[in-house]
Parts: C-alpha cells; structure tokens; sequence
C-alpha cells in the first residue's frame, strides 16, 4: 500500500512539473519577446509593418503569453481537478490532458488576437512600437469596460472560481473526458480574460511588467470570495483609461 502511495505522489509531484515547466516556457518566450530586436529578441515582431506581415509567427507569440500569463490563473482548478479521487480525476495523466484541453483552447484563441492585432495595424491604430494609439487604446479599454459588466463574463467567472460542480455533473472516466474538461475550463477562461488579454495592445506587448501585472488581475478576478470586490474597481479603471486615450485623441485634433 504504502508504495502505491508513493507512486501515486511521484505522478502527482511529475504532473505539476510538467505544468510548471510549461509556465516556465512560457514566461522564457515572454522574456525573449521583450528583448530589443537588436539583441535577437522577439520584438521586432509587435511593430506595426510587422504585425500585419507576419501572421503566424505574431500567432504563435500570442499563444507563447498565454502560456506564460493564464496557465498561472488556471491552477486553482487544476488542483480542484488533483483532488478528485483518482478514478475521477485519472491521476497524473488526467491532469495533463486536463491542461492540454485547457492550452488547446488558448492557442487556438492566439490566432484570433493575432488577427486583431494585425487589422489593427492595417488600420494605423498601432504605433512604430507595436503599441496601440490613442484611438485604439480608448477602444480596447472601453470594450473591456463594458465586457467587465456583462452577464456572460459573470457567468464565465462563477464556473472558474468553483470547478467542482462542473467537473463532477460531466464526469467521465479516461483521459479524452479530462481533455475535454480542459476544453471547457479553457473556454470559460477565455471567456472571462480575452478582453483584458488584449490590452496587451495598450501596456505594451513586450513589456514584462504588463504582462505580470494582468496575469495577477486575471487571477485574483479568479479567486472565490476576494475576486468579486476586483470586478467594479478593474470596471472603473478601464473606464477611466479609456477617458484617458479620448481625451488625448481629442488634445492631438485640436
């Protein structure tokens, strides 16, 4: 019994390696992109021209930073997911088909910020930087600001903070059903986060700093309890940002 048991805490020790090295990974590519183009890094790429070139590789950027910024929102409810029994939960192999489920969703949401970002650029709404304008700026603040209020961000929100009910209604035993848990864990995080997720537009999208900062925001948002005193406070910030690039639109015309 007693060496079952260390088995099983050898598999659950390899399993959250493996989602560390992968936020690791993620956050190695991060750093690599905030690099000056000069020194081999990946920034060159945010530029506008760039942006609007470089299609898949701008895809596969985007996917890098999720990697990096929601695979840290995501673990609360993969150790929900670790602490079913183990025929629910399928021990290690579950948890990382739970996690390929769950990054599946966010890569294949990476070609969807990369298209945005690159008809932005097409428009002139990103600067030689990569940077959002001001006009693109107020826009992305004002959509995640009215986002932030919807139904559907609160509903997506309730079932990230408790898991459980989700996990035990569509239990099915194998590692396809963990994968498929993944997917919709994925779905709802995307449902909650993609909007604040593109206002890596407007904090820079190689910049560290912005990078750390919103993935602290998209977790705690996460949180049971302390998270629903984050929403109206983050609501009434990208309010104010967006009055903040308006008003420089309107500066710069007159």
């Amino acid at each position: 019994m007693g060496a079952v048991s260390g088995r099983g805490r050898v598999r659950s020790a390899a399993a959250w390696g493996a989602v560390g090295l992968l936020v690791i990974a993620g956050w190695l590519l991060a750093w690599r992109l905030a690099a000056p183009a000069a020194a081999g890094g990946l920034a060159a790429l945010c530029a506008s021209g760039a942006a609007a070139a470089a299609f898949l590789p701008l895809a596969g950027m985007w996917a890098a930073m999720a990697a990096a910024m929601m695979l840290p929102t995501a673990v609360p409810a993969v150790a929900v997911w670790r602490d079913l029994p183990r025929p629910a939960s399928g021990g290690a192999v579950g948890t990382l088909a739970l996690v390929a489920g769950y990054l599946a969703v966010w890569c294949a949401a990476a070609f969807g910020f990369a298209a945005v970002q690159a008809g932005l650029a097409a428009a002139g709404g990103l600067g030689p930087t990569g940077a959002a304008r001001p006009w693109a700026a107020a826009a992305l603040c004002a959509a995640a600001a009215l986002y932030q209020g919807s139904r559907l961000k609160a509903a997506c929100l309730s079932r990230c903070r408790a898991p459980l009910p989700y996990f035990l209604a569509r239990w099915r035993p194998g590692p396809a059903a963990a994968t498929a848990a993944g997917l919709r864990l994925g779905l709802d995080c995307l449902g909650c986060c993609w909007a604040l997720m593109l206002l890596a537009l407007v904090g820079g999208m190689h910049s560290l700093a912005w990078m750390g900062l919103a993935t602290l925001l998209m977790l705690g948002e996460k949180l049971p309890g302390h998270g629903r005193h984050l929403a109206r406070p983050l609501a009434l910030a990208l309010w104010l940002g967006a009055g903040y690039f308006a008003a420089a639109v309107a500066a710069a015309a007159g």
